[in-house]
């Protein structure tokens, strides 16, 4: 093959769409589904039921989906609902055959006959549809956000209650085997004791792989002597039950020093008075 120089106008010039279809399989048999949705003015147990049985117990994940469309629910928010509600023993087809009634009872209790009628009735117009759009798109990303910034907001709080200004949030701090970045360095980035990463799953930006590299960064960069303490919350965690345990197993061997939920506040708190007398700040 010649070796040749090519231009940045050249590759530009040449670049074309990827165009991509959103509507596999999946999408079109919940589209079938909900187009089998009868149009009533109000809509009763009976018909939730018909929703879950209309594939005669077969493609019950089709059944979760569309019963996730009318809630508003994302996939794992409808899992971990499902979850607390029913309890042990899975939120499946086997779970529904064993307990229907139980199962149709929970469905309820999320409000899904409401959900189904304030849908099916609702009269839209042009402007609802790109209302629509804005939500699962922009404003997906704004909630993640919002929830990333409100879990670090709580844990600013509790750090100001003990340590006054003597803190630098979201900063790169001077480990001793290079540069990493964190949420809070106590007392400062250039010497710190005390590393605190606020990580919300589910927040933008806080998926599995990016909690578990941004704890791992700061873990290879700190003082084996100072304390990394992770803040962290959300349900997703609960449908993700495995990948939580990664994170516990760090702290397990000793590279997190300590994990916190917002129902923990108390336990933070005193956790860092102890640490700021054992450090002297």
């Amino acid at each position: 093959m010649k070796v040749i120089q090519q231009g940045f106008s050249q590759i530009i010039d040449s670049l074309s769409a990827l165009e991509a279809d959103w509507m596999d399989d999946t999408a079109e048999a919940i589209m079938d589904r909900i187009r089998a949705v009868p149009m009533k003015t109000e809509y009763d147990r009976a018909d939730i039921e018909a929703l879950i049985d209309a594939g005669n117990g077969n493609d019950f994940q089709i059944s979760k989906f569309c019963v996730g469309l009318f809630l508003g629910f994302s996939k794992d928010k409808l899992e971990v609902e499902l979850t607390d509600r029913l309890g042990p023993g899975g939120t499946g087809v086997k779970r529904y055959q064993k307990d229907r009634d139980g199962y149709l009872d929970v469905l309820e209790e999320l409000g899904l006959r409401d959900a189904m009628t304030a849908t099916v009735n609702t009269v839209l117009v042009w402007s609802d549809i790109l209302k629509e759009r804005l939500r699962s798109g922009r404003g997906s990303a704004i909630q993640g956000q919002q929830r990333g910034r409100e879990l670090e907001d709580f844990t600013e709080e509790v750090i100001k209650e003990v340590f006054g200004a003597a803190y630098e949030p979201r900063c790169t701090f001077q480990g001793v085997n290079g540069l990493a970045k964190c949420d809070f360095a106590i007392p400062n980035k250039a010497q710190p004791f005390i590393l605190i990463e606020a990580k919300g799953y589910g927040a933008t930006g806080s998926k599995m792989s990016d909690i578990i590299g941004d704890v791992d960064a700061i873990i290879g960069a700190k003082r084996h002597d100072a304390s990394l303490l992770l803040i962290t919350d959300g349900l997703t965690w609960k449908a993700r039950a495995n990948d939580l345990r990664k994170i516990i197993q760090r702290q397990n061997e000793g590279r997190i020093t300590r994990i916190y939920t917002k129902r923990m506040r108390d336990q933070f708190k005193a956790d860092l008075i102890t640490l700021k007398g054992e450090y002297g700040i």
